[in-house]
């Protein structure tokens, strides 16, 4: 299985070159460690930046650097800092070629529930909304499991939805799937070592398995 970093190094894959790309908190944030060094591509977080670089290293921090998810990070040459109105107006108009989102939950018409636990104090939806509204094409980065063992990729979402049929792929510990027009998970690539057997049993959803379904390829 793949740590969150090997999920991360996987989606890195899906970059295109001059591609401008939404990193959502969680998981997709760490996608900006592993960026192919023969592609450019721009990052951009809804707190009003474009031109995120990695991560910072210890003791290289400033505090008045973030992302969306208050997490410090770095800038790059060329790099411009504005106000959330206009970020959302980039998003809101499509700019942004690919959104990478965290993910509680995707159905397999690809619905996703990424924002609240009902009871749960939250302190808002943040960007998920207008980012699940706006983006021509959305990955999402999450684990395939929750702690008690049980599959997050369901026929239908049973926690509050971000969105509706928004999702295109879905990157997990286990998995790279796509969500068919139709509905249903196809199944891509396996995680190193996964057995197409263990991906079904942690599927909910309608799952298309090929049976020369290949390994994922990180390097």
């Amino acid at each position: 299985m793949l740590d969150k970093n090997g999920i991360a190094k996987r989606i890195a894959k899906e970059l295109k070159d001059g591609f401008y790309v939404n990193l959502g908190i969680g998981i997709p944030t760490l996608v900006a460690n592993y960026i192919p060094e023969n592609i450019n591509v721009v990052l951009q977080s809804e707190n009003g930046l474009l031109g995120m670089g990695p991560f910072p290293f210890e003791g290289e921090e400033d505090p008045d650097l973030i992302n969306a998810g208050k997490q410090t990070i770095t800038t790059l040459p060329g790099s411009s800092i504005f106000d959330s109105a206009l970020s959302f107006g980039m998003i809101r108009s499509q700019k942004i070629d690919l959104t990478i989102l965290g993910a509680m939950e995707v159905s397999e018409h690809g619905d996703i529930a990424n924002w609240k636990i009902p009871g749960k104090m939250v302190k808002g939806m943040g960007g998920a909304m207008d980012l699940v509204a706006s983006a021509k094409n959305i990955i999402v980065a999450m684990q395939h499991v929750n702690k008690a063992g049980e599959s997050k990729l369901l026929p239908k979402c049973t926690l509050p939805l971000t969105g509706v049929n928004c999702i295109k792929k879905v990157v997990t510990e286990l998995a790279v799937l796509d969500i068919l027009p139709e509905g249903g998970f196809h199944l891509l690539e396996r995680a190193p070592g996964v057995s197409i057997e263990y991906i079904k049993q942690s599927t909910a959803g309608r799952l298309i398995a090929p049976e020369n379904t290949p390994e994922m390829r990180l390097d």
